[in-house]
Order: C-alpha cells, then sequence, then structure tokens
C-alpha cells in the first residue's frame, strides 16, 4: 500500500540577493530600527538581520587586512625604487653628466 505523504507545514526558505542583504545592513547602520527594517522588507526576523550585519562586518575585516598587506607591499617597494633612483643621481654625478 503506498504511503501518503503529508504537504510540509512550513513555508518554502526565502532566499535573498546579497544586494538585497547590504541594503538593508546599511539602512540598519544609517539608524532605522531592526524591526522597521525587517517589517518594511518583509525578511523573516531581526535575527537573521544582526547575522548579515555580522557576516559583513567579517567580510570587511578580511578586505581590510588584506589591503593592509598590500599597502605594506607597495610602500616596502616605493622604498627600493627611491633607493635605485639615489643610486642613479649619483652615479651620474660621479661620471660627471650630472650637476
Amino acid at each position: 500500500m503506498p504511503r501518503k505523504t503529508k504537504p510540509s507545514m512550513t513555508p518554502e526558505r526565502r532566499r535573498y540577493t546579497d544586494e538585497f542583504k547590504r541594503d538593508a545592513v546599511a539602512m540598519l547602520l544609517d539608524g532605522h530600527s531592526a524591526s522597521s527594517i525587517v517589517e518594511r522588507l518583509g525578511i523573516s526576523g531581526t535575527n537573521l538581520l544582526y547575522r548579515w550585519k555580522q557576516q559583513q562586518v567579517a567580510s570587511a575585516g578580511a578586505v581590510g587586512e588584506a589591503l593592509d598587506g598590500r599597502v605594506a607591499e607597495l610602500e616596502a617597494e616605493l622604498r627600493r625604487v627611491e633607493r635605485e633612483r639615489d643610486i642613479l643621481k649619483k652615479a651620474l654625478i660621479i661620471f660627471g653628466r650630472g650637476e
């Protein structure tokens, strides 16, 4: 005898785009209350909104660390190039072509 399946009682899970999440978090950071954002945008709860905020802060921190590393690399390269330039200036003076 085939089993009958009951229809699911839970509503289908809604998926939000990254842009939607960023906009919702931006509203929160602009000073809007979490409950008003949730109501206005139809988000399932304030916990979800705060989770998105936490994820964006963590993501921004990782990007910041990567940029800090790149800045340090570029500063080191700049110092190296400046030393090379200074050596070339001295060489021009030694060989009598510079003033």
